[in-house]
């Protein structure tokens, strides 16, 4: 069985026009998994999927751009269908921020605190974290089943590198929040140029450039990844599906 990964959204700190913030659909061994779900991806994941078909949620951290749209999930859980226990993967603050902004969690949210060096199992899928260099506890995470293996640095500066989730990857999601002349000292994001340097030192079999801050110019963004991961690059857009 394939692993794919969908865009439900890819814009970084906010959506631009028309799109949304961090939010993906990972679907394989035998489940279907929302790894961060920032405002308007819960939207978008209805045009694939209904909400009552998701086995987890796993959040890589605090910021809001990643995460808040876990209120309207949990609502239509609680009051449309009426179930309990949704498990939902993240950091202890990650799970503060949530449990003020819903005023508790269960028992519809079943929580699972995730940590530097953690692993959990969902379904046949080994999902297997790492922190990585960002101003919140921020976990990446390598994503495997069958052979098969997808890593999403989730938010970071250059002082990581998303060869920490380990060799072999078939696909990496990127963060690509500027272009190159956004780098700077202090700024823990990536530009494309140093998503794709990182993948390719990384030996990433393919690259798939995300969290763009709006009005960045994708079509640029995709050229300087190209330019520095060796080959050419792909570009998160909503409703893009990946298949490893």
């Amino acid at each position: 069985m394939p692993l794919t990964v969908t865009v439900l959204g890819s814009s970084g700190s906010y959506a631009g026009p028309g799109g949304a913030c961090s939010g993906y659909l990972v679907r394989g061994g035998g489940v279907n998994v929302l790894v961060d779900l920032g405002p308007g991806s819960l939207a978008n994941l209805q045009e694939h999927l209904g909400i009552e078909s998701i086995d987890a949620v796993v959040l890589s951290h605090r910021h809001p751009d990643h995460w808040v749209d876990l209120s309207g999930l949990a609502t239509a859980w609680k009051y449309v269908f009426h179930r309990e226990g949704l498990p939902v993967y993240g950091s202890d603050d990650t799970r503060e921020t949530a449990d003020a902004l819903l005023h508790g969690l269960e028992p519809t949210i079943a929580w699972s605190t995730i940590r530097d060096g953690g692993h959990a199992r969902i379904g046949d899928l080994q999902f297997d974290f790492a922190s990585t260099e960002h101003y919140v506890e921020t976990l990446a995470v390598r994503i495997a089943t069958d052979g098969l293996a997808l890593g999403y640095s989730a938010d970071t500066g250059p002082g990581w590198s998303i060869r920490e989730l380990g060799p072999s990857l078939d696909l990496a999601l990127c963060e690509a929040t500027t272009l190159a002349d956004g780098e700077g000292d202090g700024v823990l994001h990536l530009s494309a140029r140093q998503a794709g340097a990182m993948c390719r030192d990384a030996g990433a079999a393919r690259l798939v450039l995300t969290h763009f801050l709006p009005g960045v110019d994708r079509a640029a963004s995709q050229a300087e990844g190209s330019a520095a991961y060796g080959a050419a690059v792909e570009v998160a857009v909503e409703h893009a599906t990946f298949t490893l």
